[in-house]
């Protein structure tokens, strides 16, 4: 055939992929950068972008580093096109940790996308926010999942309950409390996917806080099986372990099953207590090793490290467990119910599944329907490898602990030759474990073909499972050790011309077995024995002689045949003696000191020379153990009547002290307890139960009834949050955690600020006839009460079931937040209440400006500097500029001097030339902007006992790290820190009720944020006795409040309101709004505070802001609810 016919297998492969390529984008990973990626990036044609996007996206996938196109990929993220979009978001999603201050001028857009109408561009957006781990953008993606986790769209929501351990991940304590509470609301969601994603959130972000699953259990098992199958194993753990802590154990189930046997007597010489079988209580046809299953509850409960001081000793105790940490699974609906919705997962496709499931009826089913998991177990062994050695593992667990569920099986464990050796081991121990009377005979058949088996580990581990067979079928026991002695003496005698090494390793398992088989009964296996030391001379491993010269010892006085051959077997060791290995060498003078305390006068003098060259030459060996011990036992047998001629002084009788030491240690045949398995077990289906060690993550099971919710289902430490209010003031709505202020990169980190020369009140803005009155009622207030109260039904109502299809209009009404649901309000607004504003005078003179140290005086040379931020603002320049009022005070005897303060100098960052400060980047690039001290008037001189003050004026923008300042006095510097305070970035903006309520309008959505908190200081008011009796308790209230408000934060107090319908008692409805602008953008902030409790109690505040700066108002936010949930100092 000529050449050029001629066709290769190469160039046939080579065309058969050039066929398949076609039409794919496969091209681009051969040449990815062959072309100029710039100007396709700038192209004015979508095909061209998404080309060159592709490209860098190929480069990526080989490892080669593209960030330099950062820039030119990033404004494409503006396109309209969903390809290029998304192909810019994956971009993005690398390499925002190696650019954040680039990744951040996108932050607009993502926000913009999030009110996509298509439900992929919203996805993609989210996920790329939560994607950018940054604690400076954690505020806007933790408001973005709150917005998407009330999507219309399945994936949007599924794809915020997947961005919630991220957003978990950045350790934000602040908004801990928020992101429960979105989890809280995706559990309730309809949809199986977001459930199942719900719950992996869950389980990483708050796994104890079981009142969120309280809610929603019942729910939660009836779709468990339409949830995804990762998202079912995850669920089933929550749900198992919420039934556990909230009703306790089951009382017919295996984990206590040593309860219900506790009035059975043990016997204390058991040799093998592990492996005690008994039959439960009740007559049942099924049995269980209860100290097994008493382990293995200890172990789900409380860990293997709690109970065990060490591996193999076991605390006997049962499970201290009163009634009420006991149900029962026929009376409990929680449990049934339970039980019921995971039956039908026994059978999923999915492995892991199965054995989730299956753990849950190991646990919390009765004893009696326990069995329902043996045949969905035993089909999983059909699957691959993999899976069939982690099903092995925990199959191995439940046949040890309740071995007669597996009894009618056994075939199935089979060793098949394409197993691996480490599923060849698991079948071998649940063979031997579940082998009865009926099967042993079928089971022996088995094991005769392994122990021939060419893998000499194998056939070695072969030969141990004989032996526990024996061990627990003593009526076998004589044939297994018939066949393990043919076993021995057929390997003893192939091993002296074999390689040491493998055949050794079968040798030592066969003689520990018989060791372990005659130590049950000695005087009946004389023979054996007698045959073992016979055939020494044909032993070479050093372990098999070393257990054999062991057995000589410790039975030498079991029978007449043994009495016999002793000095011969003593003569023959001693020739050998220095040949032997020194483990063996070590058995040979035990068994030295044995023989001869129970040996016959008579036959001392056959002995005794034997045994003393022996001794000599151990004296004489070269290991320091062997000649150690050696001395030490020839001091031992030196008080034996029989050995006067050895020089030792002081011999005496059988009552010397050191006659009785050796006989105590070396006389008195003891059991020698067998290996046992390793007690440490973990929850089945656990990577902890393969590995057998406590693997990262692992947590075991719940105390029994530890969580104890109320009637309504809250438990008793839930943050304040009612899933099933109505009264809901924003789509957006959060709470959070309270436990210690803002943590994050925008906070300092420091205590609230106070402060304040002049404050602007509600009254001081009102006529002269109103100015006088402390209460009056007002009907133009209800009318703006009622379009807010209006706007947030909408909202409320707006949030469509998820399972329910959306017609446009409804999902252009939820994209564009309400924004016109204050037009319809006055249609909707008929039911009004009439309300009562109060007017709170002269509160500006009660407010207490807080001070802070900047130097002490033990620090400064008798220097003490003191601030303290004031309400007054600067005008010396355009942004106006926060003051800061300083007091320098001389508390040494000397003047000082040139005492000034003056900003740090630092080198600037490489990044900061990158930085925009165009307006449309407002939102992230004024983040990064660093704050500025003007210069402050010097002092020349301090006398001592003198203070002056001075004020600083410095523009933050949003920069709310510790600023360094350098102290200079007398030549020396210092550098002190100043700590920002957010409530003076602001100040205060007047305006009416009106118009207040008119801008609120205009700011929902994203610009909208809600957090609540407890606050309880006026109770300790109203217990001072100091305090006027006559005084109104609700004004008392509200002058606190507003107080609070004002002393910590440059706002100006707009209105007080309250319903006149409320109770005497009754806090509820009264609503404080305070407004103020930004100093450097003059962008409004509007704070609205409602109570609701009675006055003895503590009252829940809720706290609205509305901010278009969204980061800025979500940091004044947690500043307000942390300084309202503080005690004044």
């Amino acid at each position: 055939m000529l050449t050029q016919f001629g066709a290769t297998a190469e160039s046939l492969s080579k065309a058969s992929t050039m066929v398949f390529r076609i039409g794919t984008d496969a091209h681009l990973y051969d040449d990815p950068d062959d072309v100029s990626i710039v100007p396709l990036l700038d192209s004015k044609f979508e095909s061209e972008k998404c080309e060159a996007l592709k490209r860098l996206l190929a480069l990526i996938a080989q490892g080669f580093d593209v960030s330099n196109y950062f820039p030119q990929v990033v404004k494409n993220v503006a396109s309209q096109s969903v390809e290029v979009k998304k192909l810019v978001y994956l971009y993005l999603l690398h390499y925002a940790e190696k650019r954040p201050s680039e990744a951040l001028l996108s932050i607009n857009y993502f926000q913009k996308d999030l009110g996509d109408p298509n439900p992929l561009v919203r996805a993609w957006a989210l996920r790329t926010m939560a994607g950018i781990r940054l604690h400076v953008i954690a505020p806007l993606v933790l408001v973005a999942v709150g917005k998407c986790a009330r999507d219309p769209s399945v994936y949007v929501r599924k794809c915020a309950a997947v961005a919630l351990p991220k957003l978990h991940d950045l350790r934000l304590e602040e908004h801990t409390g928020a992101i429960e509470e979105i989890v809280g609301m995706l559990l309730k969601d309809n949809s199986p996917g977001v459930v199942g994603a719900a719950a992996s959130a869950f389980a990483s972000i708050c796994p104890n806080n079981f009142s969120l699953i309280g809610r929603n259990y019942k729910r939660l098992c009836e779709i468990l099986p339409d949830v995804e199958e990762w998202g079912q194993i995850v669920l089933i753990g929550i749900l198992l372990r919420y039934a556990i802590a909230k009703h306790g154990l089951v009382r017919e189930s295996l984990m206590l099953s040593s309860n219900d046997l506790e009035n059975q007597s043990v016997e204390e010489d058991d040799p093998e207590p592990h492996l005690m079988v008994r039959k439960p209580l009740g007559g049942a046809g099924f049995d269980i090793c209860s100290e097994i299953a008493d382990i293995v509850a200890r172990s789900y409960l409380e860990g293997p490290d709690k109970y065990l001081a060490q591996l193999g000793h076991v605390n006997q105790d049962s499970i201290g467990l009163d009634d009420s940490c006991i149900t029962s699974a026929k009376s409990n609906d929680d449990v049934k119910i339970l039980l019921q919705c995971t039956s039908p997962l026994l059978w999923s496709y999915n492995s892991a599944v199965v054995l989730a499931a299956a753990g849950v009826h190991w646990i919390m089913a009765p004893k009696e329907d326990i069995g329902k998991i043996v045949k969905p177990l035993l089909f999983l062994l059909r699957s691959s490898s993999s899976s069939k050695y982690v099903v092995l593992c925990n199959i191995q667990v439940f046949a040890k602990a309740m071995p007669s569920i597996f009894s009618p099986y056994y075939e199935d464990f089979f060793i098949s030759s394409s197993d691996s050796y480490r599923t060849k081991t698991l079948k071998l121990d649940i063979l031997s474990t579940i082998a009865t009377k009926t099967s042993i005979s079928s089971i022996f058949l088995e094991f005769q073909d392994h122990v021939r088996d060419p893998d000499r580990r194998f056939a070695a581990d072969t030969v141990a499972a004989i032996g526990l067979c024996a061990q627990k079928l003593p009526d076998v026991s004589n044939t297994c050790l018939e066949a393990l002695l043919f076993l021995a003496l057929s390997e003893s005698s192939n091993s002296a011309a074999a390689l040491m090494g493998e055949e050794e390793i079968l040798l030592v398992q066969v003689i520990k077995s018989i060791m372990a088989i005659i130590k049950q009964d000695p005087h009946s296996h004389e023979i054996v024995i007698v045959h073992l030391v016979r055939s020494l001379d044909s032993m070479s491993a050093p372990a098999a002689r070393a257990m054999v010269i062991w057995m000589l010892g410790e039975y030498c006085n079991i029978g007449n045949l043994m009495s016999k051959m002793i000095p011969t077997i003593f003569k023959y060791l001693a020739q050998r003696f220095r040949s032997e290995s020194v483990e063996t060498k070590l058995q040979i003078v035990n068994a030295c000191v044995k023989v001869l305390l129970h040996a016959k006068v008579e036959d001392m003098s056959e002995l005794r020379l034997a045994i003393s060259y022996v001794l000599e030459l151990a004296k004489c060996d070269l290991n320091y153990d062997v000649r150690d011990r050696a001395r030490v036992l020839k001091n031992f047998l030196s008080h034996c009547k029989g050995f006067n001629y050895l020089e030792v002084e002081n011999q005496t009788e059988f009552n010397d002290l050191t006659y009785v030491f050796a006989d105590y240690i070396y006389g008195g045949t003891k059991k020698v307890p067998s290996e046992s398995f390793s007690y440490r077990f973990y929850l089945p289906g656990s990577l902890s139960q393969i590995v057998l060690h406590a693997a990262p993550g692992y947590e075991p099971l719940p105390e029994p009834c530890s969580f104890a919710d109320d009637e309504t289902g809250h438990s008793p430490t839930d943050v304040h949050y009612d899933h099933e209010s109505n009264e809901i003031d924003d789509s957006d709505a959060m709470s959070g955690s309270l436990d210690e202020e803002n943590t994050s990169d925008y906070s300092s980190g420091s205590v609230s600020g106070g402060g304040g020369a002049r404050y602007y009140s509600a009254s001081d803005s009102g006529e002269d006839e109103e100015a006088g009155t402390l209460i009056h009622l007002s009907d133009d207030a209800p009318d703006s009460r009622d379009r807010v109260g209006v706007s947030v039904e909408n909202a409320s109502s707006g949030l469509m079931d998820a399972g329910e299809l959306m017609s446009k209009r409804a999902l252009e009404s939820w994209l564009n937040e309400n924004s016109g649901s204050g037009q319809n309000s006055s249609n909707l607004g008929h039911v009004q209440r009439s309300s009562a504003r109060i007017s709170i005078k002269d509160i500006g003179q009660l407010v207490k400006p807080k001070s802070y140290t900047l130097l002490d005086p033990s620090n400064g040379n008798g220097l003490s500097v003191i601030y303290r931020y004031s309400s007054e603002v600067s005008k010396v320049s355009s942004p106006e500029l926060a003051c800061i009022q300083v007091s320098f005070r001389n508390n040494s005897e000397e003047p000082m001097s040139d005492i000034f303060l003056s900003e740090e100098k630092s080198n600037p960052s490489p990044d900061s030339s990158e930085k925009s400060s165009s307006p449309s980047e407002s939102v992230s690039v004024s983040h990064g902007e660093v704050a500025t001290l003007f210069p402050m008037e010097e002092i020349g001189v301090l006398n001592p006992g003198q203070t002056t003050d001075r004020v600083l004026q410095v523009r933050f923008e949003h920069h709310l790290l510790p600023l360094k300042l350098v102290l200079s006095c007398d030549g020396r510097k210092q550098q002190v820190k100043l700590r920002p305070d957010i409530g003076y970035f602001i100040k205060p903006l007047p305006m009416d009720s009106e118009s207040f309520l008119k801008k609120q309008s205009q700011l929902p959505g994203m610009f909208e944020n809600i957090r609540r908190c407890t606050f309880s200081e006026h109770i300790s008011q109203r217990n001072d006795k100091d305090e006027p009796p006559q005084k109104d308790i609700f004004l008392m209230i509200c002058e606190t409040l507003a107080l609070k408000m004002l002393s910590n934060a440059n706002l100006y107090l707009v209105s007080v309101d309250m319903p006149v319908a409320a109770k005497l008692d009754d806090l509820s409805g009264i609503c404080l709004r305070l407004s103020g602008e930004i100093l450097h953008n003059s962008i409004p902030c509007l704070v609205t505070l409602t109570l609701k409790g009675t006055c003895a109690e503590p009252l829940e505040v809720s706290v609205k802001m509305n901010c278009e700066e969204t980061v800025f108002g979500l940091n004044l936010l947690n500043r307000i609810v942390n300084f309202l949930a503080e005690p004044t100092q």
